[in-house]
């Protein structure tokens, strides 16, 4: 499957304001996210236009990129983001009990709850899908 494009109000933490904000900037998908906000300064730049922090925008870029793994999706990004993944390229190269380990990990602290993990079927599918758009030559 292709990368996928979500609207940009789809992506976890992202406010309306922001949305808004970043609509009037002309970024209204994960793609554009990531296809304008690129080097350390215009994550600078986009930082003090909307006056959040740096922190803020790396983790929207890093849930986009994350999102663009078609099992992934907006669903999952903030899991495998506060997971301790912060990329899909790095999701590609990791092990499947390591994802799960860690993705577990964060369940239990979170929620108290080992059951809700997505089971290692469902992380090995992230995986390929992470592998195979790392295959396709994109503009980002």
């Amino acid at each position: 499957m292709p990368p996928q494009n979500w609207h940009i109000q789809q992506i976890p933490g992202i406010s309306q304001q922001q949305q808004t904000q970043l609509a009037n900037l002309g970024i209204a998908t994960t793609f554009d996210l990531l296809r304008h906000i690129r080097t350390p300064a215009q994550k600078r730049t986009l930082s003090k236009r909307l006056a959040v922090s740096l922190r803020d925008v790396n983790k929207w870029l890093a849930m986009a990129d994350l999102a663009r793994v078609p099992a992934v999706g907006c669903q999952y990004c903030g899991l495998l983001l506060h997971a301790g993944i912060g990329s899909a390229a790095q999701l590609a190269t990791m092990p499947i009990q390591h994802v799960h380990a860690q993705v577990q990990r964060l369940q239990v602290q979170q929620l108290r709850r080992a059951d809700l993990c997505p089971d290692r079927s469902q992380i090995a599918t992230w995986i390929q899908g992470a592998k195979q758009i790392s295959k396709i030559s994109s503009s980002f």
